[in-house]
């Protein structure tokens, strides 16, 4: 990577990239991580963890020529940082099950985060990436909230918040209010992870689930139309309808 971006010698695209400029290649090879390891291919994530690390390798060479850190300095990061938060591999801690371990992690973050931030941003919610998935953010969110006490005892109430959310999108929907309209369907989608959260299944876990069973569904319905010589988007709502049914009772789940 150093001679890549040799300003002498190096390649004019490497050279002229900054942390801005491949952040957002740095998030898309992550996702394609997440894909080589949803799709079980393993030969496929070792090509994808080498794309994810040269995104590493390139931020930190641009931050060597800013003498601001090198590549060791975040590896030794990383290293203090994760016998740091488990005490009880690395120190004399007990700890016996995933959720106290879970629970000293969060302490020794909210440490961390109140040693750096300092005279900054004491917010529970400081540090929350504005960079995440909606959804997953969300989730951060509302699981940040709850540890200082902000939350809901059990989803009990949590359905009645989902009622009461949908009922005011349909009221902005029928004063046909384009910002409240967003506005309401953007706190019933926060109530929706907040449910997802309390029966304890992982909102973007579930989206994926869904984003898949529609997809291979919905393949299986043009499918079906094609052997049937017809054009989807020549069909009723009903023809439509029991296309899909069919599909369904083929198993495409």
């Amino acid at each position: 990577m150093a001679q890549l971006r040799n300003p002498d010698t190096g390649c004019a695209w490497d050279i002229e990239q900054t942390f801005a400029s491949i952040a957002p290649y740095t998030i898309e090879e992550a996702y394609e991580v997440a894909d080589a390891i949803a799709r079980n291919n393993l030969p496929d994530l070792q090509d994808e963890l080498g794309d994810l690390l040269l995104q590493v390798v390139f931020h930190a060479q641009i931050a060597k020529e800013q003498s601001a850190f090198t590549f060791n300095d975040v590896a030794n990061g990383i290293v203090a940082k994760l016998v740091r938060r488990h005490p009880h591999v690395f120190g004399d801690a007990s700890i016996d099950t995933a959720e106290k371990v879970k629970a000293v992690w969060e302490s020794v973050k909210a440490q961390e985060r109140a040693e750096k931030d300092q005279n900054e941003d004491t917010s529970a919610l400081s540090g929350i990436a504005l960079a995440l998935p909606a959804l997953m953010r969300a989730e951060k969110i509302q699981n940040r909230a709850a540890r200082v006490g902000f939350d809901w005892p059990d989803v009990n109430p949590v359905w009645e918040k989902l009622s009461e959310e949908t009922t005011e999108l349909k009221e902005a929907l029928a004063a046909d209010d384009a910002d409240a309209i967003e506005d309401e369907l953007g706190d019933l989608l926060f109530t929706v992870v907040n449910v997802a959260r309390h029966i304890k299944v992982d909102p973007e876990n579930a989206l994926i689930r869904a984003n898949a069973k529609f997809e291979k569904r919905f393949r299986q319905v043009e499918h079906l139309a094609a052997e049937q010589e017809s054009d989807l988007s020549e069909l009723d709502l009903a023809a439509l309808d029991a296309l899909w049914d069919k599909a369904k009772s083929m198993g495409s789940e």
